[in-house]
């Protein structure tokens, strides 16, 4: 005789199996086939900021602070939706960390505003000298260049 617990697991288990949307099995593929991309941008730019960045004297990119799964400890959430979490914690780290590799860069190597207004500019950006303005790029590039340092 089975147990009134086998029988509510066995129910939540083809509800999860069999209770999903057709569309979600289709995109999940294509959701998840993003990690490879994702992988290859987190290892090229590590090796980029590991190869370059000392030379140019720009201090190193932790990527400890950006890539965070402090979501798996929710006891709230199913294996299914930690495994989701982590998956999102990984992607928009490795976007955030990016980011913040092209950044400095950025602001070691061209700290100049574009003409036009940009959308999503990184938090570096207002520090750029204005477009156009060769006296102030002159004057000012080595000025902007200490700065990354200074800000760790």
């Amino acid at each position: 005789m089975r147990s009134l617990l086998d029988s509510v697991i066995e129910r939540t288990v083809k509800k999860r199996i069999f209770g999903v949307r057709y569309s979600v099995i289709i995109t999940a593929p294509i959701i998840y086939s993003l990690i490879i991309p994702l992988f290859l941008l987190d290892i090229f730019m590590s090796i980029y900021q590991a190869i370059c960045f000392p030379i140019y004297k720009i201090p190193k990119v932790r990527r400890s602070d950006y890539l965070v799964f402090d979501r798996l400890s929710l006891d709230y959430l199913n294996g299914i939706q930690k495994l989701n979490c982590a998956y999102c914690s990984y992607g928009n780290g490795v976007i955030a960390f990016g980011r913040e590799i092209a950044a400095r860069s950025e602001q070691y190597w061209c700290p100049i505003k574009h003409a036009r207004k940009i959308k999503g500019a990184h938090k570096r950006y207002p520090v750029f000298m204005d477009f156009g303005d060769g006296e102030q790029y002159r004057e000012a590039l080595e000025d902007i260049r200490e700065m990354i340092n200074k800000e760790e």
